[in-house]
């Protein structure tokens, strides 16, 4: 849709405070009629944008050809989209990484973002959560691991690509990422490996 690809735009490049109304009806092609009489206000408008651009992420990967039906397979395939960055992105997509980062900074002093963007995690959390108990009940991720510690974990990294995206900054190889990835996802699945590790003198211990 032409507005919310506009509003992407705009929030990408001027922030949230920074973001007039006016300058988006602009470019989406509309009147700032049409969007107030949708939107009640520019955080409503920030998270249906949000959420165009980055709401299929799990519907993609439950429908990706690599996934077998086993939970932790999820995990390994977002772990990898993380580095394949995509060669024809739309314009929602090429300035989501600016206008994530740009609401999180807004969060800070408009309770608003800060009450969309902390219901958005919540349930990009829960369904984290899922995956991983399902992972948990298929014997593919050790029952022991903390559920909550492996979601923050997921969070944390992906956070962190989106600060490395934003400043274009250089990702690993993408074979040599993903081999990392298979062996996180083999040491939280194998209680063995964890205690191997404890016991492994070259290692350092907590």
């Amino acid at each position: 849709m032409r507005l919310l690809a506009a509003a992407t735009e705009v929030f990408a490049e001027k922030g949230y405070a920074g973001a007039g109304v006016a300058e988006i009806a602009r470019r989406a092609g509309v009147t700032t009629g049409a969007i107030y009489s949708r939107y009640q206000g520019k955080d409503e408008l920030l998270a249906e944008a949000i959420e165009a651009a980055t709401g299929s992420e799990f519907d993609s990967l439950f429908s990706d050809h690599r996934f077998e039906g086993r939970m932790e397979d999820i995990l390994r395939i977002a772990g990898s989209h993380l580095v394949r960055r995509n060669q024809s992105p739309s314009p929602a997509e090429l300035h989501a990484p600016g206008m994530l980062l740009e609401s999180f900074a807004a969060a800070r002093h408009d309770p608003g973002v800060l009450a969309m963007l902390q219901e958005r995690m919540v349930d990009r959390r829960d369904r984290l959560a899922e995956i991983v108990e399902g992972a948990k009940a298929s014997g593919g991720i050790d029952r022991e691991v903390d559920t909550d510690s492996i979601v923050t974990f997921c969070h944390a990294v992906g956070l962190g690509f989106l600060l490395l995206e934003v400043v274009e900054a250089p990702l690993p190889d993408a074979a040599s990422w993903e081999e990392l990835i298979a062996r996180l996802l083999a040491a939280v699945g194998d209680p063995s490996a964890f205690a191997a590790s404890r016991t492994d003198p070259s290692l350092p211990h907590t």
